[in-house]
């Protein structure tokens, strides 16, 4: 059975879909995307899991957060949720953004397992390319209120930030906007230690969006864990393979 659910934790609506039964998993997918993207691997984990695949804040059927939260308000939502639950030593599962949660969870409290699939998390390397865009784009703010006006300004701002930045960031709200503006830059490579738990990192070798590269600095960075790269797989390895990722998730849940 799968059952659509809304929560409520302290004043924010928290939208699941819960399917399956056993012990708890909470699968959490990407930037710009909600439950459905992720069910194929609700789907494999259901069959010895009751899981919980959520919408993030500002996703899905889940509203906005009220203010611009960061990675560790997200983080604090989804503690709450299992404590609110009583789901004690859940497995973790990321893709992409969610990674970026499951990291900080599972680096101050207990979990059974990490599956981290094309996760976020490491600081990306930047070219002097990109340094130049970002402080002529900050030049360019400064001037603009200057000559334009604050009010007219902002709107001036924002269609920059849409053009310039990724469709997810041009799709986005203001709100979502400035928090993905706040999140895409935290590194957590320095959690990593932390997470004792047995990690699975799946990921696409052509992965263009969190590198095949970052996946292999987790994978040093972890204690415990294993890698698993598809070639010809971008960033969506769950979708481009996904016979042969149900497969190994499925190995790595059930061992």
């Amino acid at each position: 059975m799968i059952e659509e659910k809304d929560y409520l934790i302290g004043d924010m609506r928290l939208h699941a879909e819960v399917s399956g039964s056993g012990s708890p998993l909470i699968l959490m997918h990407g930037w710009g995307c909600d439950h459905t993207t992720v069910r194929s691997v609700a789907a494999t984990a259901a069959k010895n899991h009751k899981v919980y695949n959520i919408d993030f804040p500002g996703f899905g059927a889940s509203p906005e957060p009220a203010g611009i939260w960061g990675v560790e308000d997200y983080t604090r939502l989804i503690e709450e949720f299992t404590k609110s639950q009583g789901l004690e030593n859940p497995v973790l599962a990321g893709h992409s953004f969610g990674g970026r949660i499951a990291i900080v969870y599972a680096s101050r409290n207990p979990v059974a397992k990490v599956v981290l699939i094309d996760a976020a998390g490491i600081k990306p390397r930047r070219s002097l390319s990109y340094y130049y865009k970002v402080y002529s784009f900050k030049a360019a703010k400064v001037l603009a209120k200057v000559v334009l006006g604050k009010e007219k300004a902002q709107k001036r701002i924002d269609a920059m930030r849409a053009k310039r930045g990724s469709s997810d960031y041009a799709q986005a709200s203001p709100k979502m906007r400035a928090i993905m503006s706040k999140v895409v830059n935290e590194d957590l490579a320095p959690l990593l230690p932390s997470v004792k738990a047995p990690t699975l990192l799946i990921w696409g070798e052509n992965d263009t969006a969190t590198p095949l590269a970052d996946a292999k600095k987790m994978n040093r960075l972890l204690p415990d864990s294993g890698l698993v790269s598809f070639p010809g797989c971008g960033h969506y390895s769950f979708l481009d393979n996904p016979g042969q990722f149900a497969a190994v998730l499925s190995s790595f849940l059930n061992s």
